[in-house]
């Protein structure tokens, strides 16, 4: 089967907070509550409708990780945003994180059908298995399971998701009994527009990989390079295919980073400007944790240490993402950066690419990574919100238009439609 794609590139808008760069909360278009408040999500919402972006994709944080003198951190519960800005536009996707270790399959299909049945099929679910040692506590566990637990659970709770949410269409009552879940039960949410939720998996590890190639609509991916990016599509498209899955069935979609200007020169201001008000040590603290090391370990005006690039990180030390890792020692290994550099390039942004430039460069990042079938689109993190958002609206998508990259009006109502995904169709007679 071929890998064909959407007729254009598919672009969603990843709200981190108020945006991926630290210390983003300080610009004076926002007010220190904007990270709770339901007008600023559903205003950057609006903003994305109106560029015709294909969803708004929110990340969770069932913990409190960040220092609250720093930064006000990640607060509200993804859904709760969502049915929000669902409420308050027409057409936007809405892409939500939610853990496969600290939910119940059966409450959060229920939950998220309900949402795509209450958005006229616009909703999509995206299956995380949370590396946050944090979070344990919060739900009465010692620690973080190991994980292997954490992968072979969310394999399960995916299957239990996905009969749960067939049981919608087949109308039968789901049985499940496995390792971690027995589930005899049915939903009481009528099938919406586009039937259930579409899928996404957001990991870079072997398991996640794996996972997605045979669960998934949509990965999110965090490729830095374009030979990186194209390895990690042509991966993602074979499992896919080895699971007896349509290959153009899955979408890959790179996070993408971007400091718009004028000029260059303009852009990369905003950039350091920006990225100057962050706390001493904060990027060479966060580079540690992405690497698993101590800070100690790193040395600003020398390549990255033997041990970190040669060898795997050790389980028993190592809860972060193994995607964010290998993207990040990837990058400094094939550019030859020392810690300084690979501080300097990265910007708070670890593990996913970034341009600072003018529109027209964003543009052709855009373009060269679609059609050299690194992407079929990207998951877009401004540097901050709402005008980093604004600019990319108003100044790139008329660009990808022009080029007949992205569309001038949306094709079809649901998410499912849009991203060229068939409908789910009955594969039982009714009970």
């Amino acid at each position: 089967m071929s890998d064909k794609r959407t007729d254009h590139v598919i672009l969603n808008v990843n709200v981190l907070d108020v945006g991926i760069v630290h210390d983003a909360w300080r610009s004076s278009e926002l007010h220190p509550l904007s990270f709770v408040d339901v007008d600023y999500f559903t205003r950057i919402g609006r903003i994305a409708e109106r560029g015709l972006l294909d969803a708004y994709f929110l990340a969770d944080g069932p913990a409190l990780r960040e220092d609250p003198r720093h930064k006000p951190g990640r607060a509200l519960e993804p859904t709760s945003i969502l049915a929000a800005v669902g409420a308050a536009t027409e057409n936007l996707g809405l892409i939500g994180t939610l853990s496969t270790t600290f939910n119940d399959p059966w409450e959060l299909a229920y939950r998220v059908q309900s949402l795509d049945h209450l958005s006229g099929g616009r909703v999509a679910w995206n299956v995380v298995t949370t590396y946050s040692p944090e979070a344990a506590g919060n739900f009465g566990l010692a620690e973080l399971p190991d994980r292997d637990v954490r992968y072979r659970r969310a394999e399960e709770f995916v299957t239990v998701v996905n009969d749960l949410w067939r049981s919608v269409i087949d109308e039968r009552p789901t049985v499940h009994h496995g390792e971690f879940f027995d589930v005899e039960a049915v939903l009481p949410v009528p099938r919406s527009a586009q039937g259930y939720p579409l899928l996404v998996q957001a990991g870079g590890s072997p398991d996640g990989r794996a996972l997605a190639g045979r669960a998934a609509h949509a990965v999110f991916s965090a490729e830095m390079s374009l030979g990186a990016g194209i390895e990690h599509y042509r991966h993602v498209k074979s499992v896919a295919a080895a699971a007896g899955r349509n290959r153009s069935h899955i979408r890959v979609l790179p996070g993408l980073i971007t400091v718009l200007g004028s000029t260059e020169e303009q852009a990369r201001r905003r950039h350091r400007e920006s990225t100057a008000l962050s706390p001493d040590g904060f990027s060479l603290r966060r580079l540690a944790g992405t690497l698993g090391v101590d800070p100690d370990e790193l040395d600003h005006d020398a390549p990255l240490p033997v041990s970190v690039v040669d060898g795997p990180p050790d389980p028993a030390r190592f809860r972060g993402s193994l995607g964010f890792r290998e993207a990040v020692v990837r990058l400094a290994v094939d550019e030859r950066l020392t810690v300084g550099q690979l501080l300097d390039v990265l910007a708070g942004g670890f593990g996913h690419r970034r341009v600072v430039g003018t529109p027209e460069q964003v543009a052709d990042t855009i373009e060269h990574w679609f059609l050299a079938g690194a992407a079929d689109g990207f998951n877009l993190m401004p540097d901050k919100f709402p005008d980093g958002l604004e600019d990319f609206v108003d100044q790139v998508i008329p660009i990808l238009q022009e080029r007949g990259l992205f569309r001038r009006e949306y094709e079809a109502p649901t998410l499912r439609g849009r991203w060229g995904i068939p409908l789910p169709e009955r594969q039982f007679a009714a009970s």
